[in-house]
């Protein structure tokens, strides 16, 4: 999740713009003065330049419109992850492929990441997509736990907010497809949602305890022993100007080597 393809979509959508409209624009002038302008020696030279010019803009007029409906797809409506590691098992898994709601927390200016139209707020719950404060460079995808002003406390994998214990309770263990076997897992409840997490038996468990500062997030991965989230310094609270959006459904499950998880297809995150 490192590399920022849609900044490389809107720059290579705004470079074929930019090539079809100057093409444009020497047209123009040289159809305006074409009848003043006599044909000279340079005139046979300059063909292999026109050949360059007319293929460049023959590709830049073939890739434009479907480089525009990319652009605006990925930066406003859904863009495609894929799942790198085992910190958010038991619900996604290594070599899941998601659609990410980019619609839900508010329509934000390519490459610039800021919000020009609110759409929606983070509810407590929600996985979501977003830019880890150490590295903006990075994507994560975590759980949100602590929205501004939660006072939350982590101990013993027991998770407390504003006070109140967060109801846990068994769910079994992880039959092991992904890894994990046989490690216990417990439905949390979040309201009247609730949702599956993993506490390996062979992992460390990091507590924690703070506030979460205005316009911030507190995120955990749901599977607690094994995920760098806000509890750790590198990734801690999580400003609102880093959300990208709302994990919504998996598309596709292929870890290499191997095949595709037919039965992923079309999962909705919970």
């Amino acid at each position: 999740m490192n590399c920022d393809f849609n900044a490389i979509i809107c720059i290579a959508t705004l470079a074929a713009g930019a090539i079809l409209f100057l093409d444009r624009v020497l047209h123009i002038q040289v159809s305006a003065t074409a009848p003043t302008v006599p044909a000279g020696p340079g005139t046979a030279t300059s063909a292999p330049l026109r050949m360059v010019r007319r293929a460049v803009v023959h590709h830049a007029r073939a890739l434009f419109p479907v480089l525009l409906v990319v652009a605006i797809a990925r930066s406003f409506i859904f863009e495609p992850y894929r799942i790198p590691s085992d910190s958010m098992m038991p619900g996604l898994v290594h070599g899941d492929f998601i659609l990410v709601d980019k619609f839900a927390y508010g329509l934000r200016w390519p490459i610039f990441n800021t919000k020009m139209i609110p759409t929606g707020s983070p509810h407590r719950g929600d996985v979501i997509v977003f830019r880890s404060p150490a590295d903006p460079g990075t994507n994560l995808i975590k759980r949100l736990v602590g929205l501004p002003g939660d006072h939350i406390v982590v101990r013993d994998n027991r998770l407390t907010i504003n006070g109140r214990l967060v109801p846990l309770s068994e769910d079994g263990t992880c039959d092991g497809r992904h890894g994990f076997a046989g490690s216990p897992l417990a439905l949390e409840t979040f309201g009247v949602a609730d949702h599956v997490v993993l506490f390996a038996p062979d992992r460390w468990s990091k507590d924690f305890e703070g506030t979460v500062p205005p316009g911030h997030y507190f995120f955990m991965g749901d599977n607690r022993n094994d995920s760098e989230d806000s509890r750790f310094a590198d990734v801690g609270f999580v400003p609102e100007a880093n959300l990208i959006g709302h994990a919504h459904r998996i598309w596709m499950n292929w870890r290499l080597p191997g095949w595709p998880d037919w039965s992923r297809i079309g999962m909705k995150i919970r």
